[in-house]
């Protein structure tokens, strides 16, 4: 299952929807921050997925004036148990995930030291806008909502903060020559 087959389940948690809504939920809540909800396609895709596997079901299909039909799906009883086992499971064990920038730096060494230096500059200037984006949205959303719906947010910030502090100590390590090649 991924992550976005989870994001669908989670919603339909909540009640009947329409892909759409589902869609739209995800984006105001921000959630598209840890769920990549780019391509309209992979909702529908996801749906058609859950829908064969028993997770979700077509609770109705109408058609307004001169809009496309819509379909409302909702959760079935093992959408909501296999929901609650994968979430568990998500929570409870690290999960072995490959992203890109550990493995840019396995292979730090074909970069000439000096255009290195200049990307890691170039990073921490993004990490910086990034956190302080964050921090604002944190701040933000503290003012109406509890803090069960920005742990993600909380956590994002935690991880960006101690790589923001590795790249700045990697950068000063390139750039003072205690690290060479």
């Amino acid at each position: 299952m991924t992550v976005f087959a989870m994001a669908v389940l989670s919603m339909l948690s909540e009640g009947p929807m329409h892909a759409y809504r589902m869609q739209q939920l995800i984006k105001e809540r921000h959630k598209d921050e840890v769920v990549n909800v780019a391509q309209r396609n992979s909702v529908y895709q996801t749906i058609e997925r859950l829908l064969r596997d028993g997770l979700i079901e077509v609770e109705s299909t109408e058609r307004a004036e001169n809009r496309p039909e819509r379909t409302t799906y909702r959760l079935t009883g093992t959408g909501a148990t296999t929901l609650t086992q994968w979430l568990r499971g998500m929570v409870a064990e690290p999960a072995r995930e490959f992203p890109e920038f550990p493995a840019a730096l396995a292979f730090l060494p074909s970069l000439g030291s000096d255009d290195a230096l200049g990307a890691l500059r170039s990073r921490i200037t993004v990490l910086e806008q990034q956190l302080a984006g964050l921090d604002a949205g944190l701040a933000e959303a503290g003012t109406f909502l509890p803090r069960l719906f920005v742990v993600e947010d909380e956590y994002r910030r935690a991880v960006l903060l101690a790589e923001l502090d590795y790249v700045r100590s990697l950068a000063d390590d390139v750039a003072a020559g205690e690290l060479r090649w």
